[in-house]
């Protein structure tokens, strides 16, 4: 078996276990599938070649031979990743195609289906990914190669209760209905890499500007997404589930524009982007009190107020003494991560509002330039 590379290592000495995509199982599951369509029985375990030259080896947890078909499923394990699609049984049914047809793919039960524009695929295609598309035809063409096959088949991928835990992915919001998708481009799931994540960003951006948007939001959670829509009307698929990664969102939008940009989150993840920080997680970076004092001291906030803020528990009281003393800190960080933003988008047609809001979804600080959308867009 070929080294996982330098990065498994480092994933070794940290003590994290990396992991399977979807794409890697449900090409090790086709393997196994056509090579028991051709010759009566399932490897097991069942190795395969990633797209970097790994060949892990995955274990069958379901096989069945008859009527022309085969069908072998794989447990995904991600790892030491918060997937939720870990444990997921992924299957792949093969049969023998149309003379010349070379792979077909269909969507069986749990994988979805792409019913919007903007997405690596064709409207109307299963939602498996063109480098776990190529993953299936390079096995299915080495089992042929092995075993005298055509290579012509049909291969049909389901998730069991994919349809489900689509409800928690960006699916429904990206118009993948219907399931999952099979997804990755390496093969290898690293743990809180948040590729996942940032991808359904930039899939997003894709979907919005196919549909003709002029206008998305990039929220930090749902409180702020419904902010958002209540502020500027916007539909669904011009929302951004931004999370922590705001950088991401602004990279991309600096590659791929559109014309205008809302950030809406609460205080103080906001107040970590006014300060310069793009990657907002609690782990990788911190309110910092100090910084909150200075802008406090710039709105016009006297030693006292000065210090209460420098000494705050949370950014929560922070804002809380600003605002009772009319200190508009909301505000100021608002433009603060404004600018932020705009430093990143520097050179690309842009716009940018900001919304910050506290726990309760009540807006506490606007920064826009542009004032009210005028309507969805």
């Amino acid at each position: 078996m070929a080294e996982l590379g330098g990065r498994a290592a480092q994933l070794r000495s940290s003590g994290l276990r990396h992991g399977w995509t979807t794409g890697a199982c449900a090409t090790a599951a086709t393997k196994a599938a056509y090579t028991a369509l051709l010759t009566g029985g399932f490897p097991d375990p069942v190795t395969i070649t990633l797209p970097k030259g790994q060949q892990p080896a995955f274990a069958l947890a379901v096989e069945e031979l008859a009527d022309g078909r085969a069908m072998a499923g794989v447990v995904k394990d991600a790892g030491d990743d918060p997937d939720v699609t870990h444990g997921a049984l992924i299957r792949s049914t093969v049969r023998r195609g149309e003379p010349g047809s070379g792979v077909v793919f269909r969507a069986g039960p749990g994988v979805g289906t792409v019913t919007k524009a903007g997405l690596p695929l064709p409207v109307g295609e299963p939602a498996v990914n063109p480098v776990p598309r190529q993953m299936m035809r390079d096995a299915v063409a080495e089992v042929a190669a092995a075993h005298g096959g055509s290579g012509d088949v049909v291969v049909e991928l389901s998730v069991d209760h994919g349809e489900e835990i689509a409800r928690s992915t960006w699916n429904p919001r990206l118009g993948i209905l219907g399931g999952l998708s099979i997804l990755g481009t390496t093969g290898i799931v690293v743990p809180y890499s948040c590729s996942a994540w940032i991808d359904s960003i930039r899939r997003g951006v894709d979907v919005a500007r196919a549909a003709g948007r002029t206008h998305v939001a990039g929220c930090t959670g749902s409180t702020s997404e419904k902010v958002a829509v209540a502020v500027h009307g916007l539909p669904e698929d011009a929302l951004l589930d931004m999370g922590d990664f705001a950088g991401a969102v602004l990279k991309y939008l600096k590659r791929h524009p559109v014309p205008r940009l809302t950030i809406a989150g609460g205080f103080a993840k906001l107040s970590k982007l006014a300060a310069g920080h793009l990657d907002l997680h609690s782990a990788r970076s911190q309110v910092d009190k100090g910084y909150l004092a200075g802008l406090a001291r710039e709105g016009g906030a006297g030693p006292e107020l000065v210090e209460a803020v420098a000494g705050a528990n949370t950014a929560l009281e922070a804002i809380q003494l600003c605002r009772a003393a009319g200190v508009p800190l909301g505000d100021l960080v608002a433009e603060a991560a404004r600018a932020t933003a705009l430093g990143v988008l520097v050179g690309s047609p842009v716009a940018v509002d900001v919304i910050c809001i506290d726990r309760a979804g009540t807006v506490v600080g606007r920064a826009d330039p542009l004032g009210p959308a005028t309507g969805p867009s």
